[in-house]
């Protein structure tokens, strides 16, 4: 188990140990959670690297990582408790078939940890050997206003009450994560109890960085062509735009097609590892594409 890091420095290296390539405003924002026991609060486009933010977290510090996937309809039963029913409906059975049946005693034996089903956010309540878990709280904004006002009084205390068992507190609070796409606005009385960072695309620069640490056996040409074509081409107007998953995704993608630089042909063949939506493929495709490589490969010998 790492301590927390002692300085911004300090976090940039944890992060950049465990292959994140990270700007300063971030690795500051980063310590700043983790000194004050925050909850961090991250935002920005799919694709750009807020998940993964956690999961270095987790290495990096040697902390378990607990991940709660938000979904719409997410509910108590699914991201706090619930009760094993049909160990529970066992038990009935048993003792009603065993002929002698103490009410008070078989309820409390119901209701007890041996039938608890523990999810997400009890989980990361409970002790831990390594200490503190690192709660990602993945896509909060696909959730829905009741879940995201019980998540308030979570954050706000770390604590939940079970009716039958009492309330069960955190020792030492978790290292909350909490990421959200944007496809909805969370509502200003949970962000006031976070910190708050927007993850953007990476300039070209931090995505070649990115790109060579990830990706290391591209070829130095090929990687500044392909930071060249997602720069040139998050700035058109797509129904989504690449994110840095995206880059890393086709840039593997060329290295099994043995490329050692890009043409037009096979960009066109392999821009479905790059766009996910057909219209934005199809706009791009041709002469589009063509355009600008060339115009990035022109680019590329002038600065050579």
């Amino acid at each position: 188990m790492a301590d927390h890091p002692g300085s911004i420095d300090d976090t940039l290296i944890l992060l950049e140990n465990e292959g994140y390539v990270a700007g300063r405003p971030l690795a500051t924002v980063l310590f700043l959670a983790l000194r004050l026991g925050r909850p961090l609060f991250l935002e920005g486009e799919a694709g750009v690297g807020k998940t993964e933010i956690a999961k270095v977290l987790s290495r990096g510090l040697g902390r378990h990582l607990i991940r709660l996937q938000c979904y719409e309809g997410l509910d108590v039963a699914s991201a706090v408790y619930e009760w094993n029913y049909a160990g529970q409906m066992m038990a009935i059975r048993l003792a009603e078939a065993g002929g002698t049946v103490d009410r008070d005693v078989l309820e409390s034996d119901l209701f007890s940890e041996r039938y608890l089903v523990k999810r997400p956010l009890l989980q990361a309540l409970e002790p831990q050997s390594a200490g503190a878990p690192v709660l990602l709280i993945d896509e909060l904004d696909r959730t829905d206003e009741a879940f995201e006002a019980f998540l308030l009084e979570v954050l706000s205390d770390f604590q939940v009450t079970i009716p039958e068992l009492g309330t069960i507190k955190a020792e030492y609070p978790p290292i909350v994560i909490i990421t959200s796409n944007r496809t909805r606005e969370i509502h200003d009385a949970l962000k006031r109890r976070c910190l708050y960072h927007w993850v953007d695309y990476p300039d070209a620069e931090r995505e070649l960085a990115i790109l060579r640490s990830r990706v290391p056996e591209v070829p130095e040409r090929l990687s500044r062509e392909i930071v060249g074509f997602v720069q040139a081409i998050r700035k058109e107007d797509l129904f989504k735009a690449p994110g840095v998953a995206e880059t890393l995704d086709w840039a593997s993608a060329l290295v099994e097609l043995d490329a050692v630089a890009l043409d037009p042909a096979l960009v066109s063949d392999t821009l479905g590892v790059l766009l996910k939506y057909q219209d934005d493929i199809q706009r791009m495709q041709g002469s589009r594409a063509k355009e600008m490589l060339d115009r990035i490969q022109d680019a590329l010998r002038t600065s050579a």
